[in-house]
């Protein structure tokens, strides 16, 4: 993606099944479990760069022992520096501590953030200042250890409002309105609820309350106190949290929105938010890594049994299908083919753009999380090449000489890096013209390899806001002197906002919403957006069940090759020379290519819980009052 936007979180999970001895006997060290846990969050490192995070929980200490370790950064490299602090402060007890070499036992109990339960985050910022205090994993204290509660996750709630009035008439005074404390919290207050109703129980039975301790950790329900947390949650979630004696969970939204994996062997349970991460960390095949069903728990008690139990009926299955166009590793094996059947798809819209001609085109790809797609696209146009040539002997078999058929058959698709993003150049400058100057040098250019007389073909993987094409890639691309520019996006068009973990929250960064209202005003039609905004406007204080989209009728009036042309029309500028075209893939083609991950909210409308439709209504008010504010 072209266009700078943060986006997702990462989340790690470890269980240890096994005493710490067994991993020091069998692969050397009692750490492993750390040194597992770093590699699964440095290969997520796609997935969040504002912050790291890092918890562990100890098993069977005694009283008055440390058993909770965490450590948070939001420096520039977060994951290296919550390692760094971890290390430094193991070598230093380690130093200070001979004895403890070959000691497990005093190693467990005297050297921090070693234990059997791990957590771990990486986050990118979607809302709110990138202070330390918004880094996960997040803490809920208490001297009762099955009252403590650690939780990180993937999410964002579009009812933070409402959650966070349910926990002041629960009695609660929270600390802030923002959805991870406010989730935590609400499974605090239930957590609380099951402990002091299972000591009761406990009482009755005659049971002193040292006595009852192990006896709650016994029988606490996780899956009860999930369901009654989770009543009113309206979002995209993946969250995974520790309780301080020992269970854990990792629960995902009932429309599978946003993703989570796991494996089990009988030495470890793992969790993570991408399959490819396990795969890579722990050298096990594709088909051992299984998904957690949208709407269930993975739990793992603390006396090591693992469930999968659904806390919340599952609704149709709307799997972001950006995580498979792009925020997701490349390395998957399913990923990568849909990547690239996004280009292959793609091609027939790319043959009529360029009147068929290959011979005089040039086929590349910006930024290189394209590259995937720019395979398939190039297959494809390969193989179309191969069929002109297999007709063309067909019909000319009898006149064929060896010199015109070696000609023929040397006839290639010519694919070039024509674009080289110079990562070391920032942005420094604040003033609007000095910063567009730099902005059109980010990335480098290739000379010598385009002719006068060809198409260039560049393909992105979407195309959100249109700034950096503008600004820079057009621009970048015209100095080579094409015939004329192709860009190809391998995502439909961007229209609607998002609400469930992307920064995409305002209706007026998209490209194609402006091109939209630009359709509207040339054809007389801008009454719409006055239709459409009293329409928003009447269901303000509608139930969100009850609330209707009605920002689809913006892109109604038109075809999507209307607004497609309207976009290469927004994002070319007179002292561009080349002819430039813009092609987005289709909404039915990007189904075809992503069969399981279904979540099309972004070009469709067709939000999968009912706080999206809020959420694109308040959207467009904003927009249409002239508000710089969020949807959520």
């Amino acid at each position: 993606m072209s266009d700078a936007l943060k986006h997702e979180c990462g989340i790690a999970l470890i269980r240890l099944l096994k005493p710490l001895e067994f991993y020091k006997e069998k692969y050397g060290t009692a750490f492993y479990g750390i040194q597992k846990m770093y590699l699964l969050m440095e290969k997520q490192h796609n997935r969040g760069q504002d912050g790291a995070g890092f918890a562990s929980i100890k098993l069977d200490v005694e009283p008055g022992e440390r058993y909770i370790s965490r450590v948070r950064s939001n420096h520039a490299q977060p994951i290296q520096d919550v390692f760094a602090q971890i290390n430094d402060r193991i070598n230093e007890e380690m130093a200070a501590h001979p004895e403890y070499a070959d000691n497990v036992a005093l190693q467990k109990h005297k050297i921090p953030y070693l234990g059997e339960l791990f957590l771990g985050h990486v986050r990118y910022g979607t809302f709110g200042k990138n202070s330390i205090e918004s880094v996960h994993p997040f803490l809920r204290q208490n001297n009762w250890m099955h009252r403590n509660l650690i939780l990180a996750g993937n999410f964002n709630m579009t009812n933070v409002k409402e959650l966070f009035q349910s926990l002041v008439e629960l009695g609660q005074h929270p600390k802030e309105m923002a959805d991870t404390v406010t989730v935590m919290e609400k499974i605090g207050h239930f957590l609380d609820d099951e402990v002091t109703d299972l000591y009761h129980e406990c009482k009755v039975n005659g049971l002193t309350k040292r006595e009852a301790s192990p006896i709650i950790a016994e029988k606490l329900d996780v899956a009860k106190i999930l369901a009654r947390a989770s009543k009113n949650l309206d979002g995209g979630y993946a969250m995974a949290g520790l309780l301080g004696h020992g269970d854990s969970f990792v629960f995902r939204d009932p429309a599978g929105i946003r993703p989570a994996y796991f494996y089990q062997d009988d030495e470890i349970v793992v969790v993570a938010s991408e399959r490819p991460v396990i795969q890579t960390v722990f050298n096990v095949p594709f088909e051992k890594v299984q998904e957690i069903e949208p709407g269930n728990a993975l739990i793992i008690k603390k006396n090591g049994t693992v469930s999968m139990q659904e806390i919340l009926p599952p609704t149709v299955k709307k799997a972001c299908s950006f995580e498979r166009i792009y925020f997701s590793r490349g390395s998957d094996a399913e990923i990568y083919q849909e990547r690239k059947t996004l280009g292959r798809l793609i091609l027939p819209a790319v043959l009529k753009s360029i009147e068929q001609d290959t011979d005089n085109t040039v086929f590349s790809y910006i930024p290189n999380t394209a590259e995937t797609s720019f395979y398939g696209l190039v297959e494809a146009a390969q193989d179309f090449l191969n069929q002109r040539k297999n007709n063309y002997i067909l019909q000319n078999r009898n006149t064929l000489t060896k010199e015109s058929l070696q000609e023929l058959l040397s006839v290639k698709i010519r694919t070039e890096k024509v674009a080289i993003k110079d990562a070391k150049l920032r942005t420094f400058i604040t003033e609007d013209s000095s910063r567009d100057d730099l902005v059109a040098h980010v990335y480098d250019v290739t000379y010598g390899v385009i002719k006068p007389t060809d198409n260039l073909v560049i393909i992105d993987d979407s195309i959100v806001r249109g700034t950096t094409l503008k600004m820079s890639i057009i621009k970048m691309m015209d100095r080579l002197n094409p015939k004329r520019i192709v860009v190809v996006s391998s995502a439909p068009q961007i229209r609607y906002p998002d609400c469930y973990g992307i920064d995409m929250a305002k209706l007026e960064g998209l490209v194609a919403f402006k091109a939209a209202l630009e359709l509207l005003k040339e054809r007389n039609l801008y009454h719409i957006v006055d239709e459409v905004y009293a329409k928003c406007k009447a269901q303000e204080n509608f139930k969100d069940s009850e609330v209707v989209n009605y920002v689809t009728a913006i892109y109604a009036p038109f075809q999507p090759q209307e607004v497609s042309d309207k976009i290469a029309q927004m994002l070319s500028s007179p002292e561009i020379k080349a002819e430039v075209k813009i092609i987005f893939q289709t909404v039915e083609d990007l189904h075809i290519a992503c069969p399981k991950n279904l979540g099309d909210w972004y070009f469709t409308g067709d939000y999968p819980t009912p706080g999206g439709n809020r959420v694109v209504n308040r959207a467009f008010m904003n927009f249409y009052e002239g508000k710089d504010a969020r949807a959520y």
